[in-house]
């Protein structure tokens, strides 16, 4: 799934991304003012899924999570980019997610918990906050986590996939999909779990202990 959503995503970053992002550097906008108005803009879109408004909260939140990518192409173009442009991205990712979700469960609870669908929503919240967790950790050790059946744009999609269903007046698709979500999650814990595991180097047996 990861690899289907991938695909495409690279061939918009090449032929939409990467000239808007040109056109932002010359323009003096730095990468990490638009990973800020990324977190701002999908603030906005969760409130607007948190007051009933699915259809619109999900547009604006799936409008300004494309910054996730702009604000990457950017730093990678900049002479001067920095390493702190890439922890900004990834606090304020899993702040915007916890928007999202805070959102959708707000959200849920109004409508009276339909099918159990906040459960799914804190389940895919904290898996997801896990699965972020376990690349990063993982490549602090000097592992490799890089895989997974629902990465983070994964997990958008199929939250706004729900969130469109729902504002089409399915009152099972937005939590449908939650629970989608949350298998997936968990799996990709597992998954990245595992290959870290595989990826370890065997111990060096052949090297003579230090007198």
């Amino acid at each position: 799934m990861a690899k289907i959503v991938q695909v495409p995503a690279r061939a918009v970053i090449a032929y939409g991304v990467n000239p808007t992002a040109r056109f932002l550097l010359r323009l003096g906008v730095t990468p990490n003012a638009v990973t800020i108005a990324g977190l701002v803009g999908v603030l906005i879109g969760s409130y607007f899924g948190a007051m009933g408004h699915l259809i619109w909260g999900t547009v604006i939140v799936t409008a300004f999570a494309l910054t996730d990518a702009l604000d990457g192409t950017m730093a990678r173009m900049a002479p001067n980019n920095r390493k702190f442009g890439a922890l900004l991205d990834s606090s304020l990712d899993r702040l915007a997610d916890a928007a999202v979700f805070g959102a959708v469960v707000y959200y849920l609870a109004g409508e009276g918990n339909p099918y159990g669908g906040m459960v799914a929503a804190l389940i895919s919240l904290s898996a997801g906050q896990v699965v972020s967790y376990v690349k990063a950790r993982a490549q602090s050790l000097g592992l490799n986590a890089d895989v997974g059946i629902a990465e983070r744009l994964e997990r958008l999609v199929i939250v706004g996939i729900g969130g469109l269903l729902g504002g089409a007046g399915l009152d099972w698709g937005l939590p449908a999909a939650l629970w989608v979500l949350a298998a997936l999650s968990i799996v990709t814990v597992f998954q990245r779990l595992i290959h870290a595991a595989r990826t370890e180097p065997a111990p060096d047996d052949t090297k003579e202990p230090a007198a």
